[in-house]
């Protein structure tokens, strides 16, 4: 992990700045982390210790599925909701992020207008300063899983991967995110606030009703609250919605598909293996499956 990733990070014990020296991260109070040998940095608080995050299946299902571009459009939707940068090396944090799938469109993305200036393939929003007073575009992944941590860590050299606890607090210090992300994952409207620059923007993805709702039933997955827009707005106090999207979209999936996309998600651990399969099995291969989720962006209140 470069020394400047680590420069936005803090310590999970005293909440002090780390500082990069050969492989070991270290704060001014003398707490030491060391770099993994496959690039990610373990900021996990110790009363987190044990807790479950994706296993190295959910993982390997999550990586196939989004490689055959079945969620593009939901990261083409963050792209395009990004807000104006004017930051010298934007910062984007995303919570729960997996393998960091959209964390590395969205820097692709910014990094596309560092290269080529004000071109009409890249969106409006991130056409803020001239190309060469840009810096790359940075990123920071936060997940609970080692294994997600451990992919995340060799998606791209400007992106630090961290293991640590979304529920409790973001290993990020103060202020330093332009823009923070949230995809299906834990919201902490406090830690999230705190880790934002002033005016800074949380980009947040949550599931609609529709969203696979070919496969719910039929599979036993988790289905979508009824209460979600209740609870979502509940769950960012502190926050003022700007502006949200609706993203829709039909997949057209077979069997390896679904089994992957029901393998990546928590329903993952509620129905045995063998018995997905089976009922799976039933469907018809391929299965129109629907995309339906909406996109919204806040800023603190």
């Amino acid at each position: 992990m470069r020394a400047d990733l680590v420069s936005v990070l803090r310590c999970p014990v005293c909440a002090d700045g780390l500082e990069l020296t050969d492989r070991t991260a270290r704060c001014g109070q003398g707490h030491a982390y060391d770099l993994a040998k496959q690039g990610y940095l373990n900021l996990l608080p110790s009363a987190s210790n044990g807790i479950e995050g994706d296993s190295a299946e959910m993982v390997e299902a999550r990586s196939v599925f989004l490689a055959q571009g079945w969620y593009e459009p939901i990261r083409e939707a963050l792209i395009e909701s990004l807000p104006p940068i004017t930051s010298a090396a934007p910062l984007v944090v995303e919570v729960g992020a997996g393998t960091a799938y959209y964390l590395a469109g969205v820097l692709e993305a910014g990094n596309k207008q560092h290269a080529e200036g004000a071109s009409s393939n890249v969106p409006s929003a991130i056409h803020t300063r001239p190309a060469a007073q840009l810096s790359t575009w940075r990123g920071i992944a936060v997940d609970v899983s080692r294994y997600a941590a451990r992919r995340a860590a060799k998606v791209d050299a400007a992106i630090g991967s961290v293991v640590g606890d979304a529920w409790r607090e973001l290993p990020v210090r103060d202020g330093v995110a332009d823009v923070v992300l949230d995809v299906f994952a834990p919201r902490n409207a406090g830690e999230m606030a705190r880790v934002l620059t002033p005016g800074g923007t949380l980009l947040v993805v949550t599931p609609n009703q529709a969203h696979l709702g070919e496969l719910i039933d039929v599979l036993g997955m988790v289905s979508v609250d009824g209460e979600k827009e209740r609870r979502l707005v509940e769950s960012l106090a502190g926050f003022d919605r700007v502006g949200q999207r609706v993203v829709e979209s039909t997949m057209r999936l077979d069997h390896g598909a679904i089994e992957q996309l029901v393998g990546m998600t928590p329903s993952a651990r509620h129905v045995d293996k063998q018995a997905r399969s089976e009922r799976i099995g039933v469907l018809a291969d391929p299965t129109d499956v629907t995309l339906s989720v909406t996109v919204s962006s806040w800023r603190t209140a």
